[in-house]
């Protein structure tokens, strides 16, 4: 059953000009209820915009929305309010998000004081609870955020998130600011959430390690193109871009880093072309019907996704 699910979905920046621009291209993706779904791909390839989309944080300039069978593409901000409390984010780099001014109860008790009727006291023990839930005692809820370390901001941030009970999550980079111990702490928290509170989460990130302890499926994206859908980043890798992401990056752990080998044409710009495949200007095996045909997403087998035609069927 699916949750989430974007059809045709797209960004453009800047609709009235000649030359488009555009963040987020014709995105179909479906989110199975209950799964954890990866977002990769470079810095600027859309991923936080296309989170941002699903939940109407940022609007569209084409396509649809659909949670569960609504269509939530043209809710307006009082409509949207109706089921905001179900669909929450946690935003990247957590410190730039606090007020400096407010302590760890403030920032909580916003997102319910804009949802609940509750009475105060009932509203400070929904607090205490979820800052439980995520490892912190009752003493943090007078702290301000420059009181707190990288990775106590980051789980307020998560708190802050799950105080209203949402079932999709978004995840935006939520391992990108703390280091490595630190790291695996929050990634354990979420997959125990996950399965304590029934949630879905779309992970975006660019830390494929992370990606891959915790992520059910793997979508990969480049130039607002979503390039391949994996049953797992461990999967038979297909897509000449996927190969090259995967082959540029490095193991958290620095003495497992070995020289890697390019996959990719360096020296090309990552300029769009007018048309054919987005990657044909980097790619290694591109040819002429790349150049003139953009290839479709299709299943390949077993759930597994890619858009080349190097694996047309």
């Amino acid at each position: 059953m699916n949750l989430i699910e974007a059809v045709a979905l797209s960004k453009c920046y800047n609709e009235k000009t000649k030359k488009k621009v555009y963040a987020v291209k014709d995105v179909d993706l479906a989110i199975r209820k209950g799964e954890i779904l990866g977002l990769v791909g470079e810095s600027g390839c859309g991923k936080s915009t296309l989170g941002k989309m699903l939940l109407q944080l940022e609007k569209s300039t084409g396509g649809q929305v659909f949670y569960g069978d609504e269509n939530i593409s043209k809710y307006d901000f009082n409509k949207m309010r109706t089921i905001r409390n179900n669909m929450q984010m946690i935003f990247q780099n957590s410190s730039n998000l606090f007020n400096p001014y407010y302590t760890v109860k403030q920032i909580i008790m916003e997102p319910i004081n804009n949802y609940s009727k509750d009475s105060e006291a009932d509203k400070e023990q929904r607090i205490i609870d979820i800052l439980s839930k995520v490892g912190l005692d009752s003493s943090y809820l007078e702290r301000y955020g420059n009181q707190l370390s990288g990775g106590q901001r980051q789980r307020v941030g998560i708190a802050r998130a799950l105080v209203l009970k949402p079932e999709f999550v978004v995840c935006d980079e939520v391992v990108s600011s703390v280091d490595y111990e630190i790291r695996n702490q929050i990634l354990k928290l979420l997959i125990d959430l996950k399965e304590e509170f029934g949630l879905t989460y779309l992970f975006i990130s660019h830390d494929l390690s992370a990606v891959k302890k915790i992520c059910d499926r793997v979508v990969v994206m480049y130039m607002g193109n979503i390039m391949e859908i994996l049953p797992s980043i461990e999967e038979n890798i297909k897509h000449p871009y996927t190969k090259a992401l995967l082959a540029a990056s490095l193991d958290i752990n620095p003495r497992n880093r070995q020289k890697k080998k390019i996959l990719f044409r360096e020296n090309e710009e990552q300029i769009i072309p007018e048309n054919g495949c987005i990657f044909q200007n980097r790619c290694l095996y591109s040819n002429e019907k790349c150049k003139n045909n953009k290839p479709k997403l299709e299943n390949t087998e077993d759930n597994h996704f890619v858009a080349c035609h190097l694996y047309k069927k």
